[in-house]
């Protein structure tokens, strides 16, 4: 039935290891409501933790996901010597810079969708940051507004 539509989707990502992760089969496979049903309209996800995020990136070469982990802890450095630099360090050493980390990134992202697929321009991909050193299950809500053929 054509008309303007909303649905949301909880999704959970599998645990992934400190790094930047391609994660966008891992968004598609979970979602229930079908981008085919799609004609025109807009995916949103919303990452719900604060030591993560979410980015749009390359998603062909996995060496940029590399530098960009190892770029990000550069800019933001952890206190592994305890030398006190940050006043929120009671869950570790990675957790502040996590923080940090996320905010600088951020957590949601949106993306088009067109004719039933999702219009990335060329080479991107949806990414998650994982900021923490434990493995940790995160939380995705997926919301998709468009119109129905």
């Amino acid at each position: 039935m054509p008309g303007t539509t909303y649905t949301q989707h909880a999704l959970t990502l599998p645990s992934y290891p400190r790094g930047s992760h391609l994660i966008t089969s891992d968004i598609t496979s979970q979602l229930s409501t079908p981008l085919e049903d799609v004609k025109v309209g807009l995916l949103h996800l919303f990452l719900q933790h604060t030591s993560c995020a979410m980015s749009l990136n390359e998603n062909w070469d996995s060496d940029v996901r590399k530098d960009m982990s190892d770029s990000l802890d550069k800019i933001v450095v952890e206190d592994k010597a305890g030398k006190g630099i940050y006043r929120h360090d009671a869950e570790g050493s990675d957790d502040m810079p996590a923080h940090i980390k996320s905010s600088l990134i951020g957590a949601s992202v949106s993306i088009p969708i067109t004719d039933g697929r999702l219009a990335f321009g060329t080479w991107q991909g949806i990414w998650f940051l994982e900021f923490r050193d434990g493995k940790h299950r995160r939380k995705v809500m997926a919301t998709i507004q468009g119109e129905r053929p």
